[in-house]
């Protein structure tokens, strides 16, 4: 029967130390089972189901059963004493998955960042070195918590040790106590390998008396009170069950003396030396970015006791609300240095709403006597007096009061909407904390302070009255506003040193911080769509979406739900016999590149059918989503983000107007009804040529791919040309499409079995490929085995302009990490170098629109390409000033070709 797990004051005595012992492969094994794996893995392609399952469990545990010691004992490996004993012990299992490959290693990284121990002793189990711990924290009055999937641990149950076994995955616990153990299989719990003995185990693959089950087990050891009891008097047992019980004996023997757990283990740790020191802050902030456990952070901080020593508390402020005619003075008294700003308000859509702002200035120095707690000052923007708003609207105004914001670009483009343009932006710490890590997933304000200034986001409550404020009922919005201000300004000067050591700091004031207002420009404008158009594209896709369910549904015969894998599978595997896809918990994948492989094999109709349902529901999603995007200006706003992508690159979320499918037709369409506003001439496009290529050409020296841009010649017809050995006119369309995309591959880290699955051909013949390319462009193969072993040595890679992305698992021993980081290496200075460049190029193009005061603006960057709406009689000059800028916006060996289209609209103007 089923135990619930009861709450701690329910099974554990006050006062005693509580040691909770996990059983780390059987756990993780669990997890693995428990999560789909096709739903975690990181954007490297590391699967994640067990680690997440594992550390899930373990945060639920660590705060339910609240233990103050903790190990996690591990398998060193299959061969054990008990495989010398019994060769076929656990001889029925399986090796690992594939997927599960590499995960037990990330598992025990988070428990390194959790500061939790581990411990593995070769030739015993994990159940051995609990079964030792337990018995001697058994002897020092420990509480005991087992926490595994192995029943053998049910032997350890006392009345101060309880084991939760897992019921269901890795969340449903039972709390297998003696009364439990006795309930469940009539005997206690000493008795319990006895009686495994008789019965066997299947999952050690232990065989046990045939017809005997645990019934008739626990029968035979209450009347002969043991296994020895029972074996003495094999031969007075009746029936069948005694003679299969005497023809059985010394497998029953091996048994016994198999699942028998060793309690004298000599370890590296005892009972004592388990407590928790406080996990490491740092260390799970990297791992679970890399990991990309974002919500799983959230968990763990929101739910266990932070680690000591604590953040050292709040913020102490000087702060005071200033009422009329105050706004001038404050400014000039206090904020003539750097100072740190916060405004109450949002940015969306390119629309703003500034409410309040609030100012503070740097903590200073202990030495500096009253008022070193600096000084912070709320202005209400919605009642400010007129001569305060005058005088606020200077000193924002004045670029040499230099200012710090946290993700300025809302900040600037709601304050400008209020007509509060702003100048010497000195700095900005979102972007100054992705620069110096730009690996991070979250570059939060809060979640920046307590790492970087050990500090929470609050006011830190004083009896001495520094406060000016009303705190009788907690922080109002303003202390909390004069709290962000000063966390701010602190954070800028606390990331200085690292800004200076990672060689970010020039990049953040030269690139990235002057792009901020070019992009809430090109927020605020956006661009106009022709919603009738529109509207008829998402009336088009759904006819689509109808006319391919009704297409699919003829060739099976019935009408099923084309969105369930379940009803999916049914349909491809048992009724149309379909070669079985990759194999997962739930069946058998049908996810897209499963199911256009599939057709690839079997050309069957229904395949067909569905790939064109799911391309059609896509696209009109797609439609649907910007027809809800359109503003009341008949524009869509999209929002870029510089903290995003790793490389550099710019993101467009709300809508995404980056992944406008451009490939198809049918995608092509959506294109087309991004059109030139009223007051527009045209849309103009320009984007670079094989930028990356190009790139790789510059940073690998390689003198075939540098004569290759500078004869003019196209690109891969004469890489082609040298790879295949035949003159340039006679490459083939297919020749040229395989070494396009062996091109790229090779400078995103792709394999010769990638290359062999992208092309369809045999990993032999794509090995061949990438040999007989190197053999001819040996610069390129040089090139990218020394930028690995560089960013190796140096620990980072960087781009032509110098940004670095640091790459610890370079040197990591899970390989999945390590080839991951590797590709990083690869792709990391190509991409990052061509993100760098279309940045310089819109700061160049935006100065140069503005220097010849020119009406016409940039609307969009979509990666490689810049969009324009073209003011009436500019044409000529924005095509000559962009070209210009985009062509010069760095000094390769090889030219930096632009092409440029208009029309009236997005796709007329394609090239």
């Amino acid at each position: 029967m089923g135990h619930r797990v009861a709450p701690v004051s329910e099974s554990v005595a006050p006062g005693r130390p509580r040691l909770l012992l996990i059983d780390g492969h059987s756990m993780a094994y669990r997890a693995f089972f428990a999560l789909p794996v096709e739903n975690f893995s990181t954007t490297t392609g590391q699967t994640t189901n067990a680690v997440y399952g594992f550390t899930s469990m373990l945060i639920n545990m660590l705060r339910d059963e609240a233990p103050d010691h903790v190990c996690v004992a591990f398998d060193v490996s299959r061969q054990t004493f008990r495989t010398e004993t019994y060769a076929e012990y656990k001889g029925n299992r399986s090796s690992s998955p594939a997927e599960f490959s590499g995960q037990v290693s990330l598992i025990k990284e988070v428990l390194a960042a959790l500061r939790i121990p581990t411990v593995e002793v070769p030739g015993y189990e994990a159940d051995d070195i609990i079964a030792t711990l337990s018995t001697q924290a058994g002897r020092e009055e420990f509480d005991v918590l087992i926490c595994s999937g192995d029943r053998d641990c049910l032997q350890l149950v006392t009345e101060n040790v309880t084991v939760l076994y897992p019921r269901k995955g890795v969340s449903d616990m039972a709390r297998m106590t003696p009364e439990a153990v006795l309930e469940k299989y009539g005997v206690p719990p000493e008795r319990y390998p006895d009686l495994a003995a008789l019965v066997g185990e299947t999952s050690d693959n232990l065989p046990g008396i045939p017809g005997v089950g645990p019934k008739t087990a626990a029968k035979w050891i209450g009347m002969y009170g043991d296994l020895d009891g029972v074996i003495g008097a094999a031969g007075e047992v009746k029936g069948k069950a005694g003679e299969n019980l005497r023809a059985h004996l010394d497998q029953v023997i091996v048994n016994r003396r198999v699942n028998g757990l060793v309690r004298d283990l000599e370890l590296p740790l005892t009972p004592q030396q388990l407590r928790l020191p406080g996990w490491d802050r740092e260390e799970v902030h990297k791992l679970f970015d890399g990991l990309e456990f974002r919500v799983l952070r959230e968990r763990l901080f929101e739910t266990l006791k932070s680690p000591e020593p604590e953040a050292e508390g709040g913020f102490e402020l000087t702060g005071e609300r200033l009422g009329e005619g105050t706004v001038g003075p404050w400014l000039e008294a206090h904020a003539t240095g750097v100072v740190g700003l916060h405004l109450l308000g949002g940015w969306r859509a390119g629309r703003g709403d500034a409410r309040a702002l609030a100012v503070a200035t740097p903590e200073a120095s202990e030495g500096d006597g009253e008022g070193a707690a600096g000084a912070a000052a709320f202005m209400d923007l919605e009642t400010v007096a007129p001569g305060d708003l005058a005088a606020l609207s200077a000193w924002l105004a004045d670029p040499l009061r230099h200012k710090v914001f946290h993700d300025a670009k809302g900040p600037l483009g709601a304050l400008a909407q209020r007509g509060l343009p702003v100048a010497g932006v000195l700095g900005d710490t979102a972007l100054a904390a992705y620069l110096c890590r730009p690996d991070q997933r979250s570059y939060d304000l809060g979640d920046l302070t307590l790492r970087h200034l050990g500090r929470e986001l609050k006011v830190e409550a004083e009896d001495d009255g520094q406060l000016t404020l009303d705190v009788s009922e907690g922080p109002d919005e303003a202390e909390v506003a004069m709290v962000h201000a000063r966390a701010v300004i602190d954070l800028w000067q606390s990331l200085q040193p690292e800004l200076h050591e990672r060689n970010a700091a020039d990049l953040l004031t030269t690139l990235e911080l002057p792009l901020v207002p070019v992009l809430q420009e090109m927020e605020e404008v956006g661009i106009a769509v022709d919603t009738d158009a529109l509207s008829d594209l998402e009336a088009h896709f759904a006819a689509a979406v109808s006319d391919a369910a009704k297409e699919a549904f003829a060739v099976i015969g019935t009408e099923i739900n084309l969105g369930s894998p379940k009803q999916l599978q049914t349909v491809l595997f048992d009724q149309l016999g379909m070669p079985k896809t990759k194999r997962t918990k739930t069946g058998y994948t049908t996810d897209a590149d499963a199911l256009a492989e599939l057709y690839g094999k079997t050309e069957h109709p229904f395949l067909l059918h569905l790939l064109r349902h799911r391309d059609a529901s896509r696209l009109r999603q797609t439609v649907e989503g910007l027809l809800k995007s359109v503003a009341d200006d008949g524009r869509i706003h999209t929002t870029y983000q510089q903290t995003i992508a790793a490389t550099g690159r710019l993101s467009s979320t709300d809508p995404n107007l980056q992944n406008i499918p451009i490939r198809t037709e049918e995608g092509r369409r959506i294109r087309e009804t991004f059109v030139v506003g009223p007051a527009g001439e045209c849309l103009l496009t320009a984007d670079y040529s094989q930028i990356e290529m190009r790139i790789m050409a510059h940073l690998s020296g390689d003198e075939g791919l540098i004569e290759a841009f500078r004869s003019g010649e196209d690109l891969h017809r004469f890489v082609g040309s040298r790879v295949f050995g035949v003159e340039p006119a006679d490459v083939t369309a297919e020749m040229r499409s395989k070494i396009k995309a062996m091109s790229y591959g090779l400078a995103y880290g792709l394999s010769a079995y990638g290359l062999s699955r992208q092309l369809t051909i045999t990993p032999s013949e794509a090995q061949g490929l990438m040999d007989d390319y190197f053999d001819r462009f040996g610069g390129v193969r040089d090139f990218l085995r020394g930028v690995v072993d560089e960013a190796r040595r140096t620990g980072y890679t960087q781009t032509i302009l110098g940004r670095r992305r640091y790459l610890p698992d370079l040197t990591s021993d899970n390989r999945q990490r390590r080839e991951a980081a590797e590709r990083m290496a690869l792709n990391a200075p190509i991409q990052g170098s061509a993100a760098d460049i279309i940045k310089v190029a819109m700061l160049d193009v935006d100065r140069a629109l503005r220097d010849r005061e020119l009406k016409s603006r940039l609307l969009l960057q979509v990666h490689d390409e810049l969009v324009f709406e073209v003011a009436p009689g500019e044409r000529a000059v924005v095509e000559e000033l962009t070209v210009q800028a985009m062509s010069g916006a760095a000094e390769l060996t090889v030219p930096l070709d632009v092409s440029v289209g208009v029309g009236r609209s997005w796709h007329e103007a394609a090239h």
